[in-house]
């Protein structure tokens, strides 16, 4: 029981890797100006990204390592939601090469998102916590 109660990080991180699956594939359905989408798609991942490190951070006031851990497991879930929506798009559309590397993403993107955005957000938060610390200290005074 206490386990569930104090896990709710995890569906927080299922909440955000859907989001950034559904932006992956959201951006990737317009087929002109396809830069732009990608672009576009990379600009509104970092947000949700800054946004998710932020909220670990400050709100829930976690640990840097449980803050990295929680954002590198929402990438490792996006990462395996963009993979499954390839799968079923190689079903719907053949591709002009193997059907295995599909499979091979369904391992491969969830760490290959993961494992940077773990990375990434030890000194992202590390920054934060700071920031955040010396802000309410002066507040205090």
């Amino acid at each position: 029981m206490n386990a569930v109660v104090r896990q709710p990080w995890f569906f927080r991180a299922l909440l955000v890797g859907g989001l950034y699956a559904a932006i992956g594939v959201v951006f990737a359905a317009p087929t002109n100006h396809v830069r732009g989408w990608r672009l576009a798609a990379w600009v509104a991942s970092a947000a949700v990204y800054a946004t998710h490190i932020t909220y670990e951070e400050i709100r829930m006031r976690c640990s840097l390592w449980a803050t990295a851990w929680h954002v590198a497991v929402a990438a490792s879930v996006g990462g395996f939601g963009l993979a499954v929506a390839a799968t079923v798009r190689s079903i719907l559309v053949p591709p002009t090469y193997h059907r295995s590397r599909f499979l091979l993403a369904l391992v491969v993107w969830p760490i290959v998102t993961g494992a940077p955005a773990f990375l990434v957000a030890i000194p992202a938060a590390a920054v934060l916590a700071l920031l955040f610390r010396k802000r309410s200290a002066s507040s205090l005074k």
